[in-house]
């Protein structure tokens, strides 16, 4: 029997005022896009609106989800619009699930025009939690500035939506699904896609799988343990490290993607990741890691629960690239590091004489220094680090690379970061304002502090500007800088990837120490007088009524 096409369907809709995206895309509290009438509508026909009607037009697109509560729903109400607004086919992980490096791997093996990407990254997940939307774009990685304002515009003005009620899909079913819809040429298409399959084969193509596995199921394999937080990350942990590379089963824990994540902020952190934590400081493991809720995010653990920064982490890969097959083939060009990440990258890169690029946070900024070529691999302080081949399971892979060849670590470089969570965002604002005020009279780099046995001289302040060297775009106003003549650094940082909470306020402060005896010594200890400066110049705790940051990494 012949069914009849799917209708296309206009709701007349009107604006809200609080849809601009930040550094993550949008996120607000759950409870917002599942019960604020035509909220997720209005941002998805945004998305849909900002890109040129006539690259829209049967174009591809992709889409995934990190797991979290109220994806389903809203992957449904996506498909729907998708279809209504001329996209042609859709590509989607199975049951919703791709992580956000599968997502950007996906758009550019296929020439996807973009993807649209549900998480709310390291966010509580649940009816209570946070819920997220990201915009990939066709290079694969975050929307930049233009397109995000772009999607703001459209937002302002919104007057209607299109939409195709009565369509529906099975997530569950791979393979591909077609539909008629009136007015169209020709029928709509999903594609529902195997999770970790497309993300594997690029990773063989990197990496020498087989020398790996050797490693893992060696006379001298490595005690790995790996902890997926209950994230999108589970399905690719099993596959690519147990199943393909030969560690044991019991080498990964909750790796089942669960809507709340198991109740825990999925953030890897050693104040989040706790369980993690301790395992690893029983001794009985050499390596470990965790990964966030949509997989662009890890935290490394080395013998004894030895937690290898950020900053390290990516200087460490950095300097060790040529143990990877792909990079002895390519070669490296060069490296980039978010402004609040440490200098430990600089360190690498002038030592092998590459370019060091600084910018913003943010992974937008990264993009267009890697599709030029000038960029091999770049880092920013929020535990994530990747290459103009790709990122996620990629960072564990190339750890357990380097530990084949070498066995050193990078920590001449401290830093340690503060968060101040959920503050007032007026008082946060005056904060920063006044701050910057401070740091900006002419006085002040001239201005010595002494704090016990230490002087410090103040060699440059400024609040951090980014000139891109590919388009020529400006970037400013992103995060306060206190240089030293010592090179030692306090930078200060208003996040925005909360999920409406609140802002956060991030203080750095960091230091190169010479000394092989004090690098085992507790980070904050070393960087105690910095941290001080950096509280009494901000006077953070009067201000805000805080006794001390949310969480310290």
């Amino acid at each position: 029997m012949e069914t009849s096409p799917i209708p296309v369907v206009t709701v007349q809709t009107a604006p809200f005022e609080d849809q601009r995206p930040g550094t993550n895309g949008l996120r607000r509290k759950t409870a917002v896009f599942e019960g604020k009438k035509n909220y997720l509508q209005n941002y998805i026909q945004s998305v849909l609106s900002s890109i040129d009607l006539r690259d829209r037009q049967g174009c591809t697109m992709v889409v995934g989800s990190d797991g979290r509560y109220f994806s389903r729903a809203a992957i449904e109400v996506i498909v729907q619009m998708a279809a209504a607004n001329g996209i042609g086919r859709l590509v989607i992980g199975h049951s919703g699930l791709l992580s956000t490096p599968a997502v950007s791997c996906i758009i550019r093996k296929i020439k996807a025009i973009g993807g649209i990407i549900l998480t709310a990254s390291h966010n509580p997940g649940g009816p209570g939690g946070d819920f997220g939307i990201k915009f990939n774009v066709a290079n694969g990685g975050p929307s930049p500035d233009t397109v995000m304002e772009r999607i703001y515009q459209v937002s302002r003005t919104l007057e209607e939506y299109a939409i195709c009620p009565d369509l529906r899909i099975d997530l569950s079913r791979l393979g591909r699904q077609e539909f008629d819809l009136e007015n169209k040429f020709k029928p709509f298409r999903v594609e529902i896609v195997d999770t970790v399959e497309v993300y594997l084969q690029m990773l063989r193509n990197i990496f020498d799988f087989t020398a790996i596995k050797s490693l893992l199921t060696g006379p001298d394999q490595p005690k790995i343990h790996i902890d997926a937080m209950n994230g999108v990350m589970g399905p690719y942990v099993r596959r690519i490290l147990c199943d393909e590379l030969g560690a044991p089963a019991n080498s990964a824990v909750n790796c089942v993607p669960l809507e709340d994540f198991g109740g825990r902020p999925p953030e890897p952190n050693l104040t989040y990741a706790t369980s993690l934590v301790e395992s690893m400081k029983g001794g009985d493991f050499g390596f470990g890691a965790a990964f966030d809720a949509d997989g662009d995010r890890y935290m490394i653990l080395g013998e004894n629960g030895f937690f290898v920064n950020p900053s390290d982490s990516v200087a460490i890969m950095g300097a060790n690239l040529s143990t990877i097959p792909y990079f002895r083939q390519y070669g490296v060009k060069g490296f980039a590091r978010s402004m609040a990440t440490s200098a430990a990258l600089d360190r690498v890169a002038k030592a092998m004489k590459l370019a060091l690029y600084e910018t913003p946070t943010g992974w937008r900024y990264f993009g267009n220094l890697m599709d030029s070529g000038r960029c091999s691999v770049c880092g920013e302080e929020s535990f994530g680090t990747g290459a103009d081949t790709q990122r996620g399971l990629w960072e564990l892979t190339r750890y357990l690379s380097i530990l084949m060849c070498v066995h050193k670590s990078c920590v001449h470089l401290m830093i340690v970061r503060f968060d101040y969570e959920g503050l007032d965002p007026r008082a946060a604002f005056y904060l920063m304002r006044d701050l910057e005020a401070v740091i900006s009279d002419k006085a002040f780099t001239s201005q010595k502090f002494a704090v016990g046995d230490h002087m410090y001289s103040v060699e440059k302040a400024d609040n951090f500007e980014y000139i891109d060297p590919v388009d020529g775009t400006v970037a400013r106003n992103q995060g306060l800088r206190i240089i030293f003549n010592d090179a030692s650094r306090l930078v200060f940082r208003m996040s925005g990837s909360g999920g409406g909470m609140g802002t956060t306020i991030r203080i750095y402060a960091e230091s190169f120490e010479r000394d092989p005896e004090r690098h085992n010594r507790e980070t904050q200890v070393v960087l105690g007088p910095l941290i001080a400066i950096a509280l009494k110049i901000s006077n953070i705790h009067e201000r805000t009524g805080r006794r001390g940051p949310n969480v310290i990494t």
